[in-house]
């Protein structure tokens, strides 16, 4: 993708927030750009200050930042360069999120509660965002809580290569974790061609992360089962997926999620876990001192970078959206 930075009078140029710069400069690596330099620091309350060491008058604009811990603090952050940008006279901002904050609060599922997914989207906006780029959303709908394109892109077919890689297709079956993954998990199931299995739980509403795990059904005895979800978080769905499918006869257990959050005493609870292997991908930096060896990071660069060079280019991302390889 060398070469791209300039196409007839637009210019590409890449911004990033300090939450995952590691992301940033491997998708720079992969457009053969340099991240335009950003002086971004915290005044003594907190209150976040950016400028631009460069022109970006009439720029074609991508703003980099991973929504990880401390999650709002990088938000507002990505809020105040879009601002500065709009400010700037940036001819197009595209907010680049591979993960998408407060995705998981996408309707009301009691009175007096917040959307706040619809809340993210009004905020871009608000500070001047023409586009958003994304990487598997919790739920798809949220692209219709903004006005203008979302490119929602899907690691898919990377987390399915490596799969076949290790495992084959042999022996394999697919694993929703719950109801709401199944429709992600029959698109695996599509790709590779193995049989679906799902698992039946419920939440204790008094006990928020508190997972019980009631029936599987499905082919899973004997077999090298696959358990998919969009993130991890505190790990307890996959801990009592992991149990469930061992009790029942599974000969090896892999999970393979977009985004590892992993909160609280999640990195303790999956190194107990039983599973051969925990493949994700680096949408989010990892915790300092991860242990585990059965971890598998896959880098999104690649895709990213594709995605921003077909957005520059005014090319088709239709393929990105659907997961094609």
């Amino acid at each position: 993708m060398t070469g791209i930075k300039q196409a007839g009078e637009k210019k590409l140029m890449l911004f990033s927030g300090r939450a995952h710069p590691d992301l940033a400069h491997e998708v720079a690596r992969e457009l053969g750009i340099e991240i335009t330099p950003t002086e971004l620091r915290d005044f003594a309350n907190g209150e976040i200050y950016v400028r631009f060491d460069e022109s970006v008058r009439g720029s074609d604009a991508f703003v980099l930042q991973c929504h990880t811990s401390p999650i709002n603090t990088w938000i507002m952050e990505q809020l105040v360069m879009v601002d500065a940008l709009k400010r700037a006279s940036a001819r197009r901002i595209t907010v680049v999120a591979p993960f998408f904050g407060y995705a998981r609060q996408d309707k009301k599922h009691r009175g007096r509660e917040p959307i706040s997914a619809r809340l993210m989207a009004d905020l871009f906006a608000a500070a001047g965002a023409d586009r958003l780029m994304v990487v598997d959303l919790h739920t798809a709908q949220i692209q219709g809580f903004f006005d203008g394109p979302v490119d929602h892109l899907h690691a898919l077919p990377l987390l399915a290569e490596h799969v076949t890689r290790h495992a084959g297709t042999r022996r394999l079956t697919v694993v929703a974790p719950d109801a709401g993954r199944v429709r992600v998990a029959e698109r695996w199931t599509d790709r590779l061609g193995c049989p679906l299995a799902i698992i039946h739980k419920r939440r204790d509403t008094a006990r928020p992360n508190e997972v019980s795990v009631h029936e599987v059904v499905g082919e899973v005895a004997g077999r090298t089962c696959v358990i998919i979800d969009d993130m991890i978080d505190t790990g307890g769905t996959i801990v009592r997926a992991a149990e469930a499918l061992t009790s029942r006869g599974a000969t090896e257990v892999i999970a393979a999620a977009t985004h590892g959050v992993f909160s609280g005493d999640a990195i303790e609870r999956l190194e107990k876990a039983d599973l051969a292997q925990l493949v994700i991908t680096n949408t989010l930096p990892l915790p300092e001192g991860f242990p585990s060896g059965k971890l598998v990071v896959l880098s999104i660069a690649p895709l990213l970078a594709r995605a921003i060079c077909e957005v520059f280019l005014e090319g088709s991302v239709t393929s990105l959206f659907e997961g094609e390889s």
